[in-house]
């Protein structure tokens, strides 16, 4: 009776493990506008104007991506939870609006200024969010209990936190020099590959958001997520996909610049930001697949 009711409970309200992922992304977006508008751009990555305006642009392309991507997955989540046809309508509204983020050139690295079409995505989060809201509001916050997986959960989370160090405080506009530790750790500050006769190249961490951090989130939504999906079918495939996804982001920034830019090597992880027919996606794909099979399996999700 009482693992009955325990089940209940989890199908009720509004997933902790939501609330945490709406909470993770809230707060580095409140970063982002804040080190966008204090900063200059030149200080920054592809991007330009200064002030709240220049703040704003970027929280709007930070809307897109990735949260654009983790918004349908949420939706996803508690799709069964909300309470009438109205509720379940504005969802797939949502989920179709958070679709232009997938399109090549609606987010480009190369030019980080928000676009009209930049409000489509945007628009699509917002009203995820507010349904969520609306979920915790009426029914409250539902929890579960710890289980042996989360073990590995947390592992992996903590790991690549660390990693992403450089990017913490990149995203508040600071270098780890003279932080005991962790500047002989990590290189943020220093300027790259000074060559005779020509001006110091950028820091080897810019300040603001780096593609890394992005990764960072994709995959921290993807463990804490994953612990609410109970059927291994489409959303935890979309999940499998964010993870490694996720990873090679991660991977990818961080060899550039903390081994690639230190000379330790010349071979550098390609760029996966945008899918395309290349080995670095191909072993993306396989990864993920192999996560789905693997939690298929076991009857487990990833």
């Amino acid at each position: 009776m009482a693992t009955a009711r325990q089940d209940e409970d989890e199908r009720l309200g509004l997933p902790v493990e939501a609330a945490a992922v709406w909470l993770l992304f809230a707060v580095v977006g409140a970063e982002i506008l804040v080190t966008y508008s204090r900063l200059p751009a030149a200080e920054l990555y592809h991007v330009s104007g200064s002030g709240f305006e220049a703040g704003a642009s970027r929280l709007l392309v930070f809307l897109n991506f990735p949260t654009a991507l983790v918004a349908p997955a949420i939706l996803g989540l508690v799709h069964g939870r909300l309470p009438d046809r109205r509720s379940r309508a504005v969802a797939l509204l949502a989920g179709a609006l958070c679709l232009p983020v997938f399109w090549p050139g609606v987010v480009s690295q190369a030019n980080l200024d928000a676009k009209p079409v930049n409000a489509v995505a945007a628009a699509g989060v917002l009203l995820a969010l507010a349904l969520c809201a609306a979920i915790a509001i009426r029914e409250g916050i539902s929890r579960r209990p710890w289980r042996p997986s989360d073990r590995a959960r947390a592992a992996v989370a903590a790991v690549l936190v660390l990693v992403a160090l450089p990017w913490f405080a990149a995203e508040l506009g600071f270098f780890l020099n003279g932080v005991p530790v962790l500047d002989r750790l990590f290189q943020t500050g220093g300027y790259l590959k000074r060559l005779p006769g020509l001006p110091p190249f950028p820091p080897a961490v810019h300040h603001g958001h780096h593609h890394g951090m992005d990764g960072l989130l994709l995959v921290l939504s993807a463990l804490l997520l994953s612990r609410r999906v109970t059927k291994v079918r489409f959303l935890a495939a979309y999940l499998a996909v964010m993870l490694c996804y996720g990873v090679g982001n991660i991977a990818n920034d961080f060899w550039t610049e903390q081994v690639f830019e230190r000379d330790w090597t010349t071979w550098q992880i390609p760029n996966v930001l945008e899918p395309r027919l290349t080995i670095a996606w191909t072993v993306i794909v396989v990864a993920a697949a192999g996560v789905w099979f693997q939690a298929h399996r076991t009857g487990r999700t990833p």
